[in-house]
C-alpha cells in the first residue's frame, strides 16, 4: 500500500508526519513517473486555487498558482479514472470540488471565525449520518480551521457531510467512489491538548491510509 502525497514537498511534513504515524508507505511529489505505483492520493493543503477554475473573476483570492492548480486537476483526475481512494484536506477538498464541477466562495463573509490567526481556530462541526465521518466521529465534534474560502455549488455526486455553526461546508463525500474531503486539518490536531476536545484527526488519517 503506497500513498502519493501530491503536493510540494517543503510544505508537506505535517503531511508525511500524521501518515508515518499510521506506518503507511508514501511519496510526496507533483510529478509521480507511474501513477499505477500509488494505491491512494492525498490532497494536502495550501493557498488558494486560481478563480478562472471556477469561471470566476479574482474577487479576494491570494497566493494563487494556476501551474499548481494543472498539477493536481490532473493527479485527482488519474486517480478517480482508476478509482482509487482520494482524500482531500483544505485547499485538498476544493481541488475535489473544482476539478468536479464545483465553485468556491472566494472570501467568506464569516472567514474571521476561520482563517489562521497566528494558529489554527477551532469551531464545531455537525457530521452527518451515513457517512464515514459520522461513524468516524459520532453527530458533532471539535476541529480546528485554518481558511478563508470555503465551498460553493457542490460538485455532481457528492453529498455535504460535515458543516460549521455558520453553514460553512466542513466535508463532502462522493456517493458511489471512494473520496473525500475535508475543510479542516485533521494532520495536525495533535498539536492541541487533549483537553481541548479537538477531534483525533487520526482516526481519519488511519481509516484513509488503511480502509477507505
Amino acid at each position: 500500500m503506497k500513498i502519493l502525497i501530491a503536493g510540494i514537498p517543503q510544505y508537506a511534513a505535517n503531511y508525511e508526519h500524521a501518515l508515518t504515524l499510521c506506518g503507511a508507505d508514501f511519496d510526496t511529489t507533483l510529478y509521480p513517473a507511474d501513477l499505477s505505483s500509488y494505491d491512494r492520493l492525498l490532497l494536502p493543503g495550501g493557498g488558494d486555487i486560481h478563480p478562472s477554475w471556477f469561471g470566476q473573476e479574482d474577487q479576494g483570492s491570494r497566493s494563487v498558482d494556476p501551474e499548481l492548480d494543472r498539477l493536481q486537476f490532473r493527479l485527482l483526475l488519474g486517480f478517480l479514472q482508476a478509482k482509487k481512494p482520494v482524500l482531500g484536506i483544505c485547499r485538498g477538498l476544493q481541488i475535489i470540488n473544482v476539478g468536479l464541477g464545483g465553485s468556491l466562495i472566494q472570501d467568506l463573509p464569516t472567514a474571521d471565525g476561520h482563517r489562521f490567526d497566528g494558529r489554527d481556530q477551532l469551531h464545531t462541526v455537525r457530521c452527518f449520518g451515513n457517512s464515514h465521518l459520522y461513524r468516524l466521529y459520532g453527530g458533532t465534534c471539535l476541529v480546528n480551521s485554518a481558511h478563508h474560502q470555503g465551498l460553493g455549488r457542490i460538485a455532481a455526486g457528492f453529498d455535504v457531510t460535515q458543516t460549521a455553526p455558520d453553514g460553512v461546508v466542513e466535508a463532502i463525500e462522493h456517493r458511489t467512489e471512494p473520496v473525500l474531503g475535508v475543510q479542516w486539518h485533521p494532520e495536525r490536531t495533535d498539536r492541541f491538548p487533549p483537553q481541548t476536545g479537538v477531534a483525533d484527526g487520526g482516526k481519519l488519517i488511519r481509516y484513509f491510509a488503511e480502509r477507505m
